[in-house]
């Protein structure tokens, strides 16, 4: 088939488009960067570069690839996120999330696209009541932080728009926190880094449950949705949930670091803010059954354990 894949350069778009090529589909993809278009062909796709946030930029480059299966991997993220200016840090990949997907998905139906992937999240925008593990039949956060409003309405709207759509087949991919190669939460990453100089906390009961996904598996549960599954929201996550007192502990062992500390909660809020204290005391994480059920799809990493210890370079 022919696959548009936008943000081919990014952190799963240069894992996903050789998978793509390798699986025999004839990929074009974007970068905004003039100097990244050599790396894409390197991988055996076409490279053109165009911002997502010009529309007419968007739409020629979508009707001069004719794609059957568009894939929006759209973001502008560098560095551990900024907890207390969660929103602001976000600012861009929202409006990714919100115009850009607009000129995409309009693209996408202008040339008669069959299917339509867009990269979303699991993990901290489910609500922060009830089982510690949620499926894609729970709903979202009502009333998340203050500093992650912005951020979580940006994902509803990309979720509703892709879902919603009556004239092709939508989904949209919520990806746990991602580590491996590359990341920052991989070898010389700044997280693994400042794990390494105690400098992530555990913060009060450490109660806080994260779902996580190698970047690898990232790439092949998108592969894998381009021919399967019905329209709707997926869990892309590892098997095992995870709370932060359990998780953060065995990677700064893994790391062969001193453990972590523990700090009270008044202490968190006042350096990393109401989202920060949440996402180490309060958020779920998500079950990938429905993923595994309905793309066919099982990650090489099923558990973070796993891929801390050897999938991080």
């Amino acid at each position: 088939m022919n696959v548009f894949v936008a943000g081919g350069a990014g952190a799963v778009g240069t894992r996903l488009v050789p998978r793509l090529v390798e699986a025999g589909h004839a990929v074009v993809a974007t970068t905004r960067s003039p100097a990244k278009v050599r790396a894409i062909e390197e991988m055996g796709a076409r490279g053109v570069v165009v911002d997502g946030l010009d529309r007419a930029a968007v739409e020629r480059a979508v009707q001069d690839a004719r794609p059957e299966v568009v894939i929006h991997q759209l973001t502008a993220l560098s560095g551990p996120v900024d907890l207390r200016r969660f929103d602001r840090f976000f600012a861009l990949t929202n409006r990714l999330r919100t115009e850009g997907l607009d000129h995409l998905l309009a693209a996408a139906r202008a040339v008669g696209a069959r299917r339509f992937l867009a990269q979303s999240f699991a993990g901290w925008p489910y609500a922060r009541e009830g089982a510690a593990v949620k499926t894609e039949e729970d709903r979202l956060d009502p009333d998340p932080p203050k500093r992650q409003r912005q951020t979580l309405a940006a994902i509803r709207y990309l979720e509703d728009a892709v879902t919603g759509a009556d004239d092709v087949q939508g989904l949209a991919l919520r990806y746990g926190g991602f580590y491996g190669p590359g990341n920052v939460l991989g070898r010389g990453g700044q997280m693994v880094e400042q794990v390494r100089r105690r400098r992530v906390p555990i913060v009060g009961d450490g109660a806080g449950v994260w779902s996580f996904l190698h970047i690898e598996d990232a790439a092949s549960a998108t592969v894998a949705a381009v021919g399967a599954g019905a329209p709707g929201v997926y869990n892309v996550v590892d098997d095992e949930p995870a709370a932060v007192s359990e998780w953060l502990p065995y990677l700064a062992e893994t790391l062969g670091a001193k453990p972590p500390r523990r700090i009270p909660v008044w202490l968190a809020r006042a350096a990393a803010g109401e989202a920060g204290v949440s996402m180490m005391t309060r958020i779920r994480g998500a079950s990938n059954e429905k993923a595994k059920r309905e793309l066919g799809w099982r990650p090489r990493w099923a558990s973070w354990r796993e891929g801390f210890r050897d999938g991080l370079g």
